[in-house]
């Protein structure tokens, strides 16, 4: 089967991916972005421990990921891609309905853990492959395509959710009011809970190649121990065309990339919102503008990086390298100008932010791991992913920490200068592989990517 009869005859499952990917946007930002109305329903009345409480939770999101995706990749390797897909919808379901219900912080924080479970443990570890399976010319542009829809909902549903809110913050006597809305912000939990029924019925009903590929039987025991199954082929074909193997530096930066990325675009995701309330004195839908207007830019980025690494094969380590150099620009115009002149300022730093950071940039160090280190897609990204669970413990941890002893407008100023350094850093770590990858694949990262 050639591959666009292979990308035409798994489309279903690209839509799948898709889907769920859809859902897990709004999974991402639900408990930043009805922070004050999830902690007034878990019964805090001092603006200040609610928000480490709402921290906290993020924190139990980042651990359900930490914890499992390792296994997940692992796991969808030995079982195949449906059966982790169609539990991650189930579990999410039962998270965001104990969302919907609870009034005590700690089972929402258990809400939180099942949901970053649900994401990592059994989407990440079974969908990024499945993916990059069911349209292998195309793994880089496909891949990105997750983020895409990942920020359609990271764009409409912080205004949706502000549009809904019961309780804000009034900053001028520091205390929750009751907003003029009368309708129930538990609406912004409903729709996850509908999107989490329409993944989960996808997944159900969905083809994936790699589960194909393991029904195929093979006759006799000779046949079997000759044979080899496509991604097998494939891993060994990209060892193959190695002039040499990677280091031991190469095999742990395109790992680490998991966490120096994911710190970058999980604090301007989850705490932007903060930043514009505590920092710039927006109203909470001026705020929530920040977190669509990064967004914003993450899908403006998403769309050009498609047709640069799918139309002219831009190497996704070229591309690292030019998103970081953009994201540390973006952190510049926020903490440097942002505050001497104005919003204005921050929006376009927020905006550049977003495309640097969440334009793709996370799943494009997927590909660049299976590039530079190939090995069986699942396993390589349940290490990169673990790693990306290890950022989204720490960073919600020490700002939650800070916001309990300091307040959340120095919290959140703090882990912007935080932000600024990891993208230097990345800046650095391409620069590192950008030497690496000459010596290994013979030509420079920044021509254009051989088949």
């Amino acid at each position: 089967m050639s591959a666009a009869q292979q990308a035409k005859k798994y489309l279903f499952a690209i839509a799948t991916v898709y889907m769920c990917y859809l859902t897990h946007g709004i999974q991402a930002i639900i408990f930043s972005q009805n922070q004050v109305d999830f902690y007034t329903q878990w019964g805090f009345t001092d603006p200040k421990l609610g928000a480490a409480a709402v921290s906290t939770a993020i924190v139990w999101t980042g651990v359900g990921k930490f914890v499992s995706v390792w296994a997940g990749g692992e796991l969808s390797d030995r079982i195949g891609r449906k059966l982790p897909a169609v539990l991650g919808g189930i579990l999410y379901v039962i998270s965001f309905a104990i969302m919907l219900v609870t009034d005590n912080a700690t089972i929402a924080a258990v809400a939180g853990f099942l949901s970053g479970l649900a994401t990592s443990g059994f989407w990440d570890g079974a969908l990024y492959p499945a993916i990059a399976e069911a349209n292998p010319r195309q793994a880089g542009a496909t891949t990105i395509g997750i983020k895409a829809v990942i920020s359609v909902s990271g764009i409409i549903y912080p205004l949706f959710a502000a549009a809904n809110a019961n309780h804000v913050l009034d900053k001028a006597t520091n205390t929750v009011v009751a907003t003029s809305n009368t309708g129930d912000w538990h609406i912004n939990v409903w729709i996850a809970i509908v999107m989490s029924i329409i993944a989960t019925v996808f997944a159900i009903f969905t083809p994936f190649v790699y589960d194909d590929e393991r029904k195929k039987k093979v006759s006799s025991d000779d046949d079997k121990n000759a044979a080899k199954n496509a991604a097998e082929a494939e891993i060994q074909a990209a060892k193959d065309a190695l002039l040499k193997p990677a280091n031991g530096m190469t095999n742990f930066l395109t790992l680490f990339y998991g966490f120096v990325i994911m710190f970058i675009m999980y604090g301007a995701q989850q705490y932007s919102k903060a930043y514009g309330i505590n920092n710039l004195g927006l109203d909470p839908t001026a705020a929530a503008g920040l977190t669509s207007i990064y967004t914003a830019g993450s899908i403006i980025a998403v769309l050009f990086w498609a047709f640069m690494m799918g139309k002219l094969r831009w190497n996704p380590l070229k591309v690292i390298l030019v998103d970081a150099i953009i994201a540390a620009v973006g952190l510049f115009f926020v903490l440097a100008v942002g505050l001497a002149i104005g919003s204005v300022a921050v929006y376009i730093g927020i905006a550049l932010l977003g495309f640097g950071a969440a334009g793709g940039m996370l799943q494009t160090g997927v590909t660049l791991r299976q590039l530079m280190v190939p090995g069986p897609r699942g396993r390589n990204v349940g290490m990169y992913y673990t790693f990306m669970g290890a950022a989204s413990v720490f960073l919600p941890g020490i700002v939650g920490a800070m916001t309990a002893q300091t307040g959340e407008a120095n919290a959140v100023y703090i882990m912007m200068f935080l932000l600024l350094f990891a993208s230097i850093l990345a800046i650095l770590m391409a620069l590192y592989l950008a030497k690496q990858f000459k010596g290994m694949f013979g030509y420079s990262a920044m021509d254009k990517l051989k088949d």
